[in-house]
Protein backbone atom coordinates (compact mmCIF):
# COMPACT_ATOMS: atom_id res chain seq x y z
CA UNK A 1 0.00 0.00 0.00
CA UNK A 2 1.14 3.59 -1.19
CA UNK A 3 0.25 6.95 -1.16
CA UNK A 4 -0.85 7.07 -4.62
CA UNK A 5 -3.76 3.93 -4.18
CA UNK A 6 -5.11 6.56 -1.37
CA UNK A 7 -5.08 8.89 -4.42
CA UNK A 8 -6.76 6.53 -6.39
CA UNK A 9 -9.26 5.22 -3.91
CA UNK A 10 -10.77 8.86 -2.72
CA UNK A 11 -10.63 9.76 -6.47
CA UNK A 12 -12.98 6.87 -7.43
CA UNK A 13 -14.99 7.82 -4.53
CA UNK A 14 -15.54 11.25 -5.86
CA UNK A 15 -15.88 10.97 -9.30
CA UNK A 16 -18.16 7.48 -8.98
CA UNK A 17 -16.74 6.45 -12.44
CA UNK A 18 -13.28 4.34 -13.31
CA UNK A 19 -12.56 6.57 -16.14
CA UNK A 20 -12.75 10.27 -15.11
CA UNK A 21 -11.55 8.85 -12.03
CA UNK A 22 -8.19 7.94 -13.52
CA UNK A 23 -7.98 10.97 -15.78
CA UNK A 24 -8.24 12.81 -12.41
CA UNK A 25 -5.11 11.26 -11.31
CA UNK A 26 -3.34 11.09 -14.88
CA UNK A 27 -3.12 7.37 -15.36
CA UNK A 28 -5.15 4.50 -17.25
CA UNK A 29 -8.56 3.26 -16.50
CA UNK A 30 -6.59 -0.44 -16.27
CA UNK A 31 -4.24 1.24 -14.06
CA UNK A 32 -6.34 2.77 -11.48
CA UNK A 33 -8.86 -0.48 -11.37
CA UNK A 34 -5.76 -2.72 -11.07
CA UNK A 35 -4.51 -1.04 -8.08
CA UNK A 36 -7.81 -0.80 -6.65
CA UNK A 37 -7.88 -4.51 -6.75
CA UNK A 38 -4.13 -4.90 -5.37
CA UNK A 39 -5.62 -2.51 -1.99
CA UNK A 40 -8.49 -5.05 -1.94
CA UNK A 41 -6.03 -8.20 -1.62
CA UNK A 42 -3.64 -6.58 0.42
CA UNK A 43 -5.72 -5.19 3.35
CA UNK A 44 -8.38 -8.24 3.00
CA UNK A 45 -11.27 -6.39 2.45
CA UNK A 46 -14.21 -5.51 -0.53
CA UNK A 47 -14.51 -2.12 -1.24
CA UNK A 48 -16.37 -2.34 -4.25
CA UNK A 49 -19.60 -3.48 -5.66
CA UNK A 50 -18.56 -4.75 -8.97
CA UNK A 51 -20.95 -3.65 -11.79
CA UNK A 52 -20.90 -2.44 -15.66
CA UNK A 53 -23.19 -0.03 -14.71
CA UNK A 54 -22.15 2.09 -11.99
CA UNK A 55 -19.59 2.43 -8.89
CA UNK A 56 -20.98 1.09 -5.79
CA UNK A 57 -18.97 1.09 -2.65
CA UNK A 58 -19.50 -1.16 0.83
CA UNK A 59 -19.81 -0.20 4.04
CA UNK A 60 -16.33 -1.17 4.99
CA UNK A 61 -15.53 0.84 1.60
CA UNK A 62 -16.73 4.37 2.40
CA UNK A 63 -15.18 3.53 5.69
CA UNK A 64 -12.35 3.15 4.25
CA UNK A 65 -12.22 6.16 2.01
CA UNK A 66 -13.38 8.81 4.73
CA UNK A 67 -9.97 7.64 6.64
CA UNK A 68 -7.98 8.06 3.21
CA UNK A 69 -8.88 11.52 3.02
CA UNK A 70 -7.81 11.92 6.89
CA UNK A 71 -4.27 10.34 5.87
CA UNK A 72 -4.13 12.43 2.45
CA UNK A 73 -4.66 15.52 4.09
CA UNK A 74 -1.98 15.01 6.88
CA UNK A 75 0.41 13.65 4.27
CA UNK A 76 -0.18 17.00 2.73
CA UNK A 77 0.30 18.79 5.71
CA UNK A 78 3.22 16.84 6.52
CA UNK A 79 5.06 18.68 3.35
CA UNK A 80 3.47 22.18 3.61
CA UNK A 81 5.32 21.93 6.95
CA UNK A 82 8.92 20.02 5.47
CA UNK A 83 8.18 23.24 2.38
CA UNK A 84 7.26 26.25 4.72
CA UNK A 85 9.16 26.19 7.55
CA UNK A 86 11.63 28.95 6.02
CA UNK A 87 8.61 30.62 4.88
CA UNK A 88 9.72 31.63 1.28
CA UNK A 89 7.58 31.89 -1.31
CA UNK A 90 8.40 29.26 -3.62
CA UNK A 91 7.00 25.77 -4.59
CA UNK A 92 3.50 25.38 -5.67
CA UNK A 93 0.24 26.69 -4.63
CA UNK A 94 -3.02 25.92 -5.46
CA UNK A 95 -5.55 29.31 -4.98
CA UNK A 96 -9.15 29.66 -5.52
CA UNK A 97 -10.97 32.33 -6.77
CA UNK A 98 -14.60 32.99 -7.53
CA UNK A 99 -16.17 34.29 -10.63
CA UNK A 100 -16.97 37.70 -9.71
CA UNK A 101 -13.53 38.53 -8.66
CA UNK A 102 -11.49 36.47 -10.30
CA UNK A 103 -11.33 37.60 -14.14
CA UNK A 104 -10.66 41.21 -12.87
CA UNK A 105 -8.23 40.49 -10.16
CA UNK A 106 -5.54 38.80 -11.69
CA UNK A 107 -5.21 40.23 -14.81
CA UNK A 108 -4.02 43.32 -11.78
CA UNK A 109 -1.48 40.85 -10.04
CA UNK A 110 -0.73 38.18 -11.80
CA UNK A 111 2.23 39.79 -13.41
CA UNK A 112 3.24 41.29 -10.54
CA UNK A 113 3.26 38.55 -8.95
CA UNK A 114 5.20 36.34 -11.14
CA UNK A 115 7.80 39.36 -11.36
CA UNK A 116 8.45 39.32 -7.24
CA UNK A 117 7.56 36.01 -6.90
CA UNK A 118 9.01 34.15 -9.24
CA UNK A 119 10.02 31.03 -7.73
CA UNK A 120 6.47 30.45 -6.67
CA UNK A 121 4.40 28.12 -8.89
CA UNK A 122 0.55 29.34 -8.71
CA UNK A 123 -2.15 26.84 -9.82
CA UNK A 124 -5.21 28.82 -9.84
CA UNK A 125 -9.37 27.85 -9.64
CA UNK A 126 -12.48 29.47 -10.15
CA UNK A 127 -15.07 28.33 -9.05
CA UNK A 128 -18.59 29.20 -6.58
CA UNK A 129 -17.78 29.79 -2.70
CA UNK A 130 -19.37 26.60 -2.06
CA UNK A 131 -17.62 24.48 -4.34
CA UNK A 132 -13.65 26.16 -2.83
CA UNK A 133 -15.02 26.15 0.55
CA UNK A 134 -15.33 22.14 -0.01
CA UNK A 135 -12.23 22.04 -1.84
CA UNK A 136 -10.33 23.88 0.54
CA UNK A 137 -11.81 21.52 3.61
CA UNK A 138 -10.75 18.75 1.54
CA UNK A 139 -7.19 20.22 0.98
CA UNK A 140 -7.43 20.06 -2.16
CA UNK A 141 -6.65 24.44 -2.30
CA UNK A 142 -4.20 25.84 -0.20
CA UNK A 143 -6.14 29.30 0.00
CA UNK A 144 -9.29 30.96 -1.41
CA UNK A 145 -9.17 34.67 -2.27
CA UNK A 146 -12.87 35.81 -2.15
CA UNK A 147 -15.49 38.01 -0.35
CA UNK A 148 -15.84 37.48 3.49
CA UNK A 149 -18.83 35.53 4.18
CA UNK A 150 -20.21 33.41 7.06
CA UNK A 151 -19.32 30.25 5.48
CA UNK A 152 -15.78 31.49 5.55
CA UNK A 153 -15.90 31.53 9.76
CA UNK A 154 -14.40 28.86 10.40
CA UNK A 155 -11.41 29.48 8.40
CA UNK A 156 -8.27 31.91 9.06
CA UNK A 157 -9.01 35.18 7.38
CA UNK A 158 -6.75 38.16 6.42
CA UNK A 159 -8.09 41.07 4.83
CA UNK A 160 -7.41 42.45 1.50
CA UNK A 161 -9.30 44.96 -0.10
CA UNK A 162 -12.66 46.75 0.78
CA UNK A 163 -14.09 46.98 -2.37
CA UNK A 164 -17.30 49.47 -3.33
CA UNK A 165 -20.11 48.42 -5.70
CA UNK A 166 -21.35 51.25 -7.77
CA UNK A 167 -24.64 51.72 -9.45
CA UNK A 168 -24.70 50.57 -13.18
CA UNK A 169 -27.48 52.41 -15.20
CA UNK A 170 -27.76 52.90 -18.84
CA UNK A 171 -27.23 56.04 -20.72
CA UNK A 172 -30.24 57.05 -21.13
CA UNK A 173 -31.01 56.69 -17.74
CA UNK A 174 -31.92 59.81 -15.36
CA UNK A 175 -29.13 59.40 -13.27
CA UNK A 176 -26.65 58.76 -15.83
CA UNK A 177 -25.50 62.50 -14.93
CA UNK A 178 -24.68 62.37 -11.86
CA UNK A 179 -21.32 62.10 -9.81
CA UNK A 180 -22.53 60.38 -6.92
CA UNK A 181 -26.72 58.75 -5.57
CA UNK A 182 -27.95 58.38 -2.39
CA UNK A 183 -28.91 54.70 -1.65
CA UNK A 184 -32.41 55.66 -0.57
CA UNK A 185 -32.54 56.79 -4.07
CA UNK A 186 -33.17 53.18 -5.11
CA UNK A 187 -36.35 53.11 -3.00
CA UNK A 188 -39.12 51.15 -5.04
CA UNK A 189 -36.60 50.19 -7.79
CA UNK A 190 -36.03 47.13 -9.60
CA UNK A 191 -32.47 45.71 -9.73
CA UNK A 192 -30.71 43.15 -11.79
CA UNK A 193 -28.69 40.57 -9.87
CA UNK A 194 -26.81 37.53 -10.29
CA UNK A 195 -27.93 34.02 -9.78
CA UNK A 196 -28.37 31.96 -6.58
CA UNK A 197 -24.75 30.53 -5.91
CA UNK A 198 -22.79 33.61 -6.08
CA UNK A 199 -22.31 35.24 -2.83
CA UNK A 200 -22.41 38.59 -4.55
CA UNK A 201 -25.88 38.11 -5.01
CA UNK A 202 -27.34 37.82 -1.40
CA UNK A 203 -24.70 41.37 -0.52
CA UNK A 204 -25.51 43.00 -3.44
CA UNK A 205 -29.36 42.66 -3.10
CA UNK A 206 -28.67 43.29 0.88
CA UNK A 207 -27.99 46.95 0.82
CA UNK A 208 -30.74 47.35 -2.30
CA UNK A 209 -33.35 45.86 0.31
CA UNK A 210 -31.80 47.83 2.90
CA UNK A 211 -32.33 50.55 0.51
CA UNK A 212 -36.31 49.52 -0.51
CA UNK A 213 -35.54 47.77 -3.98
CA UNK A 214 -36.93 44.91 -5.15
CA UNK A 215 -34.95 42.16 -6.52
CA UNK A 216 -36.17 41.76 -10.44
CA UNK A 217 -37.34 37.74 -10.38
CA UNK A 218 -38.06 37.44 -14.39
CA UNK A 219 -33.85 37.40 -14.69
CA UNK A 220 -31.01 36.20 -12.88
CA UNK A 221 -27.37 36.61 -14.31
CA UNK A 222 -24.41 33.88 -14.46
CA UNK A 223 -21.75 36.33 -14.72
CA UNK A 224 -21.21 40.17 -14.13
CA UNK A 225 -20.59 40.52 -17.95
CA UNK A 226 -24.14 39.20 -18.92
CA UNK A 227 -25.73 41.49 -15.40
CA UNK A 228 -23.33 44.29 -17.60
CA UNK A 229 -24.70 43.42 -21.04
CA UNK A 230 -28.34 43.78 -19.82
CA UNK A 231 -28.02 47.25 -18.20
CA UNK A 232 -26.54 48.40 -21.50
CA UNK A 233 -30.03 47.05 -23.60
CA UNK A 234 -31.62 48.95 -21.08
CA UNK A 235 -33.30 45.83 -19.37
CA UNK A 236 -32.62 47.79 -15.46
CA UNK A 237 -29.97 48.91 -13.59
CA UNK A 238 -27.66 46.94 -10.89
CA UNK A 239 -24.91 47.28 -8.46
CA UNK A 240 -21.40 46.05 -10.05
CA UNK A 241 -17.94 45.77 -7.84
CA UNK A 242 -15.35 48.60 -8.30
CA UNK A 243 -12.91 45.65 -9.69
CA UNK A 244 -14.95 45.15 -12.65
CA UNK A 245 -15.36 48.68 -13.72
CA UNK A 246 -13.50 50.22 -16.81
CA UNK A 247 -11.95 53.70 -15.98
CA UNK A 248 -14.26 55.88 -17.59
CA UNK A 249 -17.04 56.89 -16.06
CA UNK A 250 -19.02 55.77 -19.22
CA UNK A 251 -18.52 52.82 -21.42
CA UNK A 252 -20.08 50.28 -24.07
CA UNK A 253 -23.77 51.58 -23.41
CA UNK A 254 -23.43 51.50 -19.29
CA UNK A 255 -23.00 54.72 -16.66
CA UNK A 256 -21.65 54.09 -13.39
CA UNK A 257 -22.33 55.98 -10.35
CA UNK A 258 -20.38 56.22 -7.12
CA UNK A 259 -23.47 54.93 -4.49
CA UNK A 260 -23.49 56.85 -0.92
CA UNK A 261 -25.14 56.25 2.62
CA UNK A 262 -23.75 54.03 3.07
CA UNK A 263 -21.40 53.19 0.41
CA UNK A 264 -21.87 49.44 -0.20
CA UNK A 265 -19.27 46.68 -0.40
CA UNK A 266 -17.68 43.85 0.20
CA UNK A 267 -14.53 42.62 2.02
CA UNK A 268 -12.15 40.86 -0.14
CA UNK A 269 -9.90 38.45 2.03
CA UNK A 270 -7.06 35.04 1.65
CA UNK A 271 -8.93 32.47 4.02
CA UNK A 272 -6.79 29.29 4.56
CA UNK A 273 -7.20 26.64 6.98
CA UNK A 274 -6.32 27.30 10.50
CA UNK A 275 -3.87 24.46 10.93
CA UNK A 276 -1.92 25.38 7.93
CA UNK A 277 1.47 25.76 8.52
CA UNK A 278 2.28 28.19 5.05
CA UNK A 279 0.50 31.39 7.54
CA UNK A 280 3.63 33.39 6.60
CA UNK A 281 3.55 32.48 2.62
CA UNK A 282 -0.15 33.22 2.90
CA UNK A 283 0.27 36.49 4.66
CA UNK A 284 3.10 37.90 2.14
CA UNK A 285 0.63 37.13 -0.56
CA UNK A 286 -2.25 38.77 0.97
CA UNK A 287 -0.17 42.20 1.66
CA UNK A 288 1.06 41.77 -1.58
CA UNK A 289 -2.23 41.72 -3.08
CA UNK A 290 -3.41 44.31 -1.23
CA UNK A 291 -0.25 46.52 -2.07
CA UNK A 292 -1.26 46.21 -5.80
CA UNK A 293 -4.57 47.31 -5.15
CA UNK A 294 -3.94 50.36 -3.34
CA UNK A 295 -1.44 51.22 -5.88
CA UNK A 296 1.49 51.08 -3.54
CA UNK A 297 3.87 48.91 -5.62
Amino acid sequence: MNIRDLEYLVSLAEHKHFRKAAEACFVSQPTLSGQIRKLEEEIGTILLERSSRRVLFTDAGLQLVDQAKVILREVKTFKEMASGQNGEMSGPMHIGFIPTLGPYLLPRIIPQLKERYPELELFLHEAQTQQLISQLEAGKLDCLILASVAETEPFKEIDIYHEPLSIAVPLNHEWAKQEQLDMLELNGKTVLALGDGHCLRDQALGFCFAAGARDDERFKATSLETLRNMVAAGAGITLLPELSLPKEKEKDGVCYVKAVNPVPSRKIVLAYRPGSPLRARFEQLAKTISDILTHRT
